[in-house]
């Protein structure tokens, strides 16, 4: 027993406690740093991005929604709707916004409201600016507040088919593509020439390999315009028509087109017009600062060409027709014309119906459109698939024949 303790005491007398070098950590520190700065970094910045992007139309409804509520508070308190803003801005609220700081700075030198809305062109829609015009040119914008009100909600399907946008833009119309398809016929499709040409005795790529190698510029050029468009058609759609006012002369064309626009423009232009002849407002201007509030130049147009109609004494019933080609604003508008309680009264319905017709579409839309790149996007992955297949079964049957 003593020669074993012995023993044990000499064997732990040479035992020295291991000691850890710092170069040890060095490595997996600075790999991990090189993570965070190339990778997580620039991924929370692109997530950051995209959710700025996506939330904006609710954003911007809000503050116009926020914009509305403090007029009329002021209004309701006999403050006139300059007054109103600025003693709203004198409170030095932070969560107004700069905007709302600025415009109330320019309505302190003098300006009406809507010369200071114009100044100030990233605060509000421009239908709400439209429309907010006609209640001053009425008199009274408390009257013109619920059809402004009633233009503030489109925000939530911009946002569910920007989102759609995006995922195609992100998932199918993979901007990394650019440089996926240039890699595979620049680098892969070489190497099964190789392999066709040793293994095989120098036979031909098969047809699906063949067209990419063939083509690959093309492909590339048109994959990249398609992410531009993807990109841009996207970027405008969120940021809406006051980020890209450049564009007008294109996009009031396009929105034209397409059906869910025209019946929120057709919204609106009800709405105001329905206001403004409860005002008892003549008739050829009453259609002029209603067509102003869609902010749309082409729906203008064709209100100036009601306009000149209505200076040959035809009917306002009968020449609405040429804001409606399938003519139910005409037979709404007549009905209208002998019900009791007004016009605004009585399209209330008519209203609503186009904001839910003009939800669907929309959204009908979007997920044809999501849908379709979806499958030409497997249609493509599926042939590049088969054409690789191809090569590799033609080798295996080559070999096996030997």
């Amino acid at each position: 027993m003593i020669s074993l303790i012995t023993i044990l005491a000499h064997l732990g007398s040479g035992y020295e406690e291991p000691q850890l070098h710092p170069d040890l950590f060095w490595p997996p520190l600075m790999a991990l740093f090189w993570f965070c700065v190339f990778w997580l970094l620039p991924l929370l910045i692109f997530v950051l991005v995209v959710y700025c992007l996506i939330s904006l139309p609710l954003r911007l409804q809000e503050r116009a929604r926020f914009f509305l509520d403090l007029l009329e508070t002021g209004l309701a308190r006999g403050q006139s709707s300059e007054t109103a803003i600025v003693s709203a801005s004198q409170s030095q609220d932070q969560t107004l916004g700069i905007r709302f700081h600025l415009l109330a700075a320019y309505l302190e030198t003098g300006l009406r409201l809507t010369e200071g809305l114009g100044k100030v062109p990233q605060l509000l829609p421009p239908q709400v600016v439209g429309m907010l015009a006609a209640g001053e040119r009425l008199g009274d914008i408390r009257k013109v507040l619920p059809a402004c009100r009633r233009s503030l909600t489109d925000g939530t399907s911009k946002l569910m088919s920007g989102l759609n946008y995006w995922i195609v833009l992100v998932v199918v119309v993979n901007p990394a593509g650019l440089v996926i398809w240039p890699f595979l016929t620049t680098v892969i499709v070489p190497k099964f020439q190789e392999i066709c040409v040793y293994l095989l005795g120098g036979k031909p790529l098969p047809p699906l390999l063949q067209i990419m190698v063939e083509h690959k510029t093309l492909v590339s050029v048109v994959q990249g315009v398609l992410i531009f468009v993807m990109a841009s058609t996207l970027l405008a759609y969120v940021m809406g028509p006051r980020g890209i006012g450049w564009l007008a002369w294109a996009t009031d064309r396009v929105a034209w087109r397409l059906p869910w626009r025209r019946k929120r423009m057709q919204r609106d232009f009800s709405a105001m017009l329905a206001v403004l002849l409860d005002a008892a407002v003549p008739e050829p201007e009453a259609v002029r600062l209603a067509a102003a509030s869609t902010a749309n130049r082409v729906f203008i147009q064709h209100a100036e060409l009601v306009v000149a109609r209505l200076g040959t004494g035809l009917p306002l019933t009968d020449v609405v027709a040429e804001l409606d080609d399938a003519g139910e604003f005409r037979w709404r508008l007549t009905n209208a014309v002998h019900a009791r309680g007004g016009f605004m009264k009585a399209l209330t319905g008519w209203h609503e119906a186009l904001e839910a017709q003009a939800y669907q579409q929309e959204q009908a839309a979007s997920q044809v459109i999501t849908t379709a790149l979806v499958i030409i996007n497997g249609v493509v992955v599926g042939m590049i698939c088969v054409g690789v297949f191809q090569v590799l079964t033609t080798v295996v049957t080559d070999l096996s024949s030997w």
